[in-house]
Order: structure tokens, then C-alpha cells, then sequence
């Protein structure tokens, strides 16, 4: 249902998803800020940032799944996070998976029990489990504000059918998905993700291939990792481009290195439509915000500035 014109424009976003946090807590690490120990959502919502990215996989606890014997990142662990994220204050973007599995370029697997269905089927699984999640979200208060159907999908996703190969399937996929977060949550925003940002010419070619046929999205996120997506440069260019082409806000949804340019960039765009920043794993992976003790490294002060020049006063 179309019940919201789109696109409609997205708030400001210093974001950071820590879908980590449930396995790292059991393992009874904590966080602390000049020695003080608080809750990581606490002290990043203190050091500026106002959204939580989580993920969420179809059914992890599956052999071959993302985690066999907890199940985290599952339905049960997402609600209690969102649960957490909404208690602190914050606002939430869910990202689904659709699989047991990480869903990245590289491997999009179909959730085991989707195995076997036909098209028309699957796209009925789809419908029916994007829309059970976020029922389950908003029985608890805690219905995101954004979500993506589908991880870095530039090659597709619930492969095979909804492979890039096979356009038409995966634009069918996306606007069930679509479909069932906005007859649960009219007003929720939706994210049309892509591992490209540096790549323009893949850029434009998929999300004008999304765009034809209709697929729902408010904004445009990126992953920005320097290893796999070109330079600040191309990173600048791609997103200038697609802001004059697509009138549509844009997120760099992932990222860790190059922090003040990523931020620099993004909010910079010439058109306005730069909104946003969202790091990827920052208690523990990469260029973390904290050390493997869990205290604070220099880089979360850092978020200070930028929430002061980038969100303050920014509607």
C-alpha cells in the first residue's frame, strides 16, 4: 500500500550499529568513559549520535546459520535491543538480512526455510516475516524509524531469484518487503542499500533499475570501506551524482576508517541531501571506539564535533 507519497526526506542520522553488543555483554564486558561505566547505547547517545542500526537474521540458530547455538540476532535478541535503543532515547534503523547467514555482495542466501518454495511463495514469506517482525517491534514500543529490506543488495538478495541477474524478481522481493513494513508503519522510512560508494556507474545502474520498476525507497545508503569502495574522492563524486540524479536523501550506512572526511563529505553534498553517517560496529571491530578492555578511545569525543556542526539545529 502506497498510503505515504514517496520519497519523503529523512531526519539527520550520526548512527552506529552495535548488533554485536548482546554477544559481547555475555561474554561479561562492559564500557567505560573516563573510567566511568554506563551503557555503550548511553555513552554513545552522551558523545552525539541519535540512531542505532541492528540487524537482524531470518533464523540464525539453524546449523548453518549465523549462531547456531544462541540465536543472537535473531527475532527475541532485535526486540530486546530495540527495546534498549528506544529506552535510551534513540532512534532505530532495522536492517534486514533476509537469511541465517551474513547478506553482503558476496552471498545472499535464502533462510533454509524458504528452501524448495516457488517465486510467488517466497515472495508470500517474504511478506509474511517482514511483516511478523515488525508487529512483534511495535507490541513493544519499539518500532524503527527506518528500514532496509536487504544488505548491500547491488547483487541482489534471497538468491537465486532475487539475484541482479533477474531484475524483475528482485524488484518483487523489495516491494513486498516495502509493502509489509508500511501496513504495519506507514511513516516508517525506507533504505535502499548498496556496498558502492565509490562505484557510480553500478550505483546508478541499480538504483535506476529499482526505481523503474517501482520499488519504494526514501533514501540511498552506501557502504564506504576504502578497501573495497575507491577513494574519498570517488566516495564525494558518486554521492554528488546520485543526489542530482535521484532527489533522494543519502547515508553512508557503513563505514569505520576516514571519519571526519566520511562525515565531511556526506553532510557537505551541494544539494542537501547529505544526512547521514552510520559506523559500523564501533565497540569492537576496526577503528573502534573503544579498546579491547572496552575503555574509550579518543575517536569517540570525536562524535562531540561532528554532532555539534552536523545535527544541531539540522532538521
Amino acid at each position: 500500500p502506497e498510503s505515504v507519497k514517496r520519497p519523503r526526506s529523512v531526519e539527520p542520522m550520526i548512527g552506529a550499529d552495535i548488533s554485536f553488543l548482546p554477544e559481547i555483554e555475555a561474554c561479561n564486558k562492559y564500557f567505560t568513559d573516563q573510567g566511568v561505566k554506563k551503557d555503550p547505547i548511553d555513552l554513545l547517545k552522551i558523545h552525539g549520535f541519535n540512531y542505532i542500526r541492528l540487524r537482524i537474521f531470518h533464523n540464525p540458530k539453524t546449523e548453518k546459520g549465523y549462531s547456531p547455538k544462541s540465536g543472537f540476532c535473531d527475532l527475541a535478541h532485535t526486540v530486546q535491543m530495540a527495546k534498549r535503543v528506544k529506552a535510551a532515547g534513540l532512534k532505530l534503523l532495522l536492517d534486514f538480512h533476509y537469511s541465517d547467514y551474513w547478506a553482503d555482495p558476496g552471498k545472499q542466501y535464502k533462510p533454509a526455510a524458504w528452501e524448495g518454495h516457488t517465486f510467488e511463495q517466497m515472495c508470500d514469506d517474504l511478506y509474511k516475516y517482514t511483516r511478523e517482525v515488525m508487529q512483534a517491534l511495535q507490541a513493544q514500543g519499539a518500532l524503527p524509524d527506518m528500514v532496509q529490506i536487504g544488505n548491500e543488495i547491488n547483487h541482489g538478495m534471497v538468491w537465486p531469484e532475487g539475484s541482479v541477474q533477474h531484475l524483475d524478481s528482485l524488484a518483487q522481493l523489495l516491494i513486498a518487503g516495502s509493502s509489509a513494513v508500511l501496513s504495519v508503519s506507514p511513516d516508517v522510512r525506507l533504505l535502499l542499500h548498496v556496498a558502492l560508494g565509490g562505484q557510480n556507474h553500478e550505483s546508478v545502474f541499480f538504483i535506476e533499475q529499482m526505481a523503474h520498476r517501482k520499488v519504494p525507497f526514501d533514501a540511498i545508503g552506501l557502504s564506504y570501506y576504502p578497501k573495497w569502495h575507491g577513494t574519498l574522492d570517488d566516495l564525494r563524486d558518486n554521492l554528488s551524482d546520485l543526489e542530482r540524479r535521484f532527489d533522494r536523501d543519502l547515508i553512508v550506512v557503513e563505514y569505520s576508517q576516514e571519519k571526519e572526511a566520511v562525515h565531511r563529505i556526506t553532510f557537505g553534498l551541494p544539494g542537501g541531501h547529505g544526512k547521514g553517517t552510520c559506523i559500523w560496529e564501533p565497540l569492537n571491530t576496526w577503528e573502534a571506539l573503544f579498546d579491547q578492555d572496552g575503555n574509550a578511545t579518543p575517536w569517540l569525543g570525536m562524535y562531540d564535533n561532528w554532532a555539534k556542526m552536523y545535527l544541531n539545529g539540522k532538521k
